[in-house]
Parts: C-alpha cells; sequence; structure tokens
C-alpha cells in the first residue's frame, strides 16, 4: 500500500525545466514578432499554441504533486514556483494577441526594449530552475536570481520612459490605451521572472 503513495520517477524539477524552455520560445517569437511586425497572426498564433503547452505542463505538475508523498522541495514552493512561471506566459501571450486583435504592426522602441529585456529574464530563469537539481550550485543559482532582479528592474524603467512618452506624444486616447495596455502586460512578465527568482532563492537559502 505504501507504494501506491509514491509514483514512480515523478521529477518535478523536470516539469520546472520543460516548462522553462517553453518560456523561453515563447518569449523569443514575441521578440521576433515586435522586431518586424511582419507574420503577427502567425506569431501570435505560435505563442498561443506555446502557452497552452506551458499550461498543460503546469496542470500535470500540480496534479503529481497531490499524488506524491516525498517531494524534492517544499510542496508550497513546488505550488507556487509552476504556478508563478506559468503565469510568465499567460502575460506574453495575452500582450500578442492584443498586437494581432488590433492589427498593430508598426512597432515602438519601447516595446521592443520589453521584449529584449523579457527573454533575458526568462533565459536566467530557465538557468537557475537547472541549477536547483544540485544544490552546489548555490552560488550560481543566486547570481541568476539577482540577475533576474536586476532586468525587473529594467522593465519597470522601460515601462515608466514608455507610458510617459505615450500621453506625452500620442494624441490619439484609443492607442494610448491599446499601447499601455500591452506594455502592462509584458511588465507584468517580468514581474513574475522575479517572484519565480525570490522563490528559487528562497528554496536555495533553505537547502544550503
Amino acid at each position: 500500500m505504501f507504494g501506491r503513495l509514491l509514483p514512480r520517477e515523478t521529477s518535478f524539477f523536470d516539469f520546472f525545466e520543460q516548462h522553462a524552455a517553453l518560456t523561453v520560445e515563447g518569449s523569443r517569437e514575441f521578440l521576433s514578432l515586435v522586431s518586424t511586425g511582419a507574420n503577427v497572426g502567425a506569431k501570435a498564433k505560435r505563442i498561443k499554441e506555446i502557452e497552452h503547452e506551458t499550461d498543460v505542463i503546469t496542470h500535470n505538475c500540480v496534479e503529481a504533486l497531490h499524488k506524491t508523498f516525498i517531494t524534492p522541495i517544499e510542496r508550497d514552493d513546488i505550488h507556487r514556483l509552476i504556478t508563478r512561471m506559468d503565469d510568465i506566459m499567460d502575460f506574453v501571450e495575452a500582450a500578442a494577441e492584443r498586437i494581432s486583435l488590433y492589427e498593430i504592426r508598426v512597432m515602438t522602441p519601447e516595446v521592443k526594449d520589453l521584449a529584449d529585456v523579457l527573454v533575458r529574464a526568462a533565459e536566467e530563469v530557465e538557468k537557475a530552475l537547472r541549477g536547483l537539481r544540485d544544490m552546489r550550485n548555490a552560488k550560481d543559482v543566486v547570481k541568476r536570481c539577482i540577475d533576474i532582479n536586476r532586468l525587473e528592474n529594467e522593465a519597470d524603467a522601460i515601462l515608466r520612459i514608455a507610458v510617459a512618452r505615450l500621453f506625452r506624444e500620442e494624441r490619439d486616447p484609443i492607442t494610448v490605451i491599446k499601447w499601455k495596455e500591452i506594455y502592462e502586460n509584458l511588465e507584468s512578465a517580468a514581474d513574475r521572472c522575479e517572484d519565480v527568482a525570490n522563490i528559487i532563492e528562497g528554496v536555495v537559502l533553505e537547502h544550503v
């Protein structure tokens, strides 16, 4: 009976790493979308597909958590990690959907800057999560978490500049609303990267 409480080969680190890899892919796809303004519909569709794939991984991870008796890190940390990670792609997909829906083809410098920061943050999240498998990587993991926090601050600064320029230069209030919504979705994605980094850092501190 006790054996039934321990599922075979449930690796929560696999869930984290698979999810993070897809988040990097989705972030890069979004950067490609805003870099050229071409094939927006197709790229937004691919981002939606990636977001769905991350949803499936999140569901499978939470389901495994309910069935697993012994976990490598605290159960609450696993749940918070995977759900905060899932939020990242939710916000990226929301931004891509709005660009497609609003038929925006001329991109602003700030949306490109935010997308670039987000790619770098997602890449650091992926590397930090891979480091969690072995706590001998603790120093490197913490350094990456600090880098993610710095990137989130960079995204905050870009958002402030972007919104200020919108209100200063854009005459059409509808355009202001559209771009402000897109910017805020991207900054929220960066916020979630920081949330993930903070959780990872807490896990490391508990185990070293």
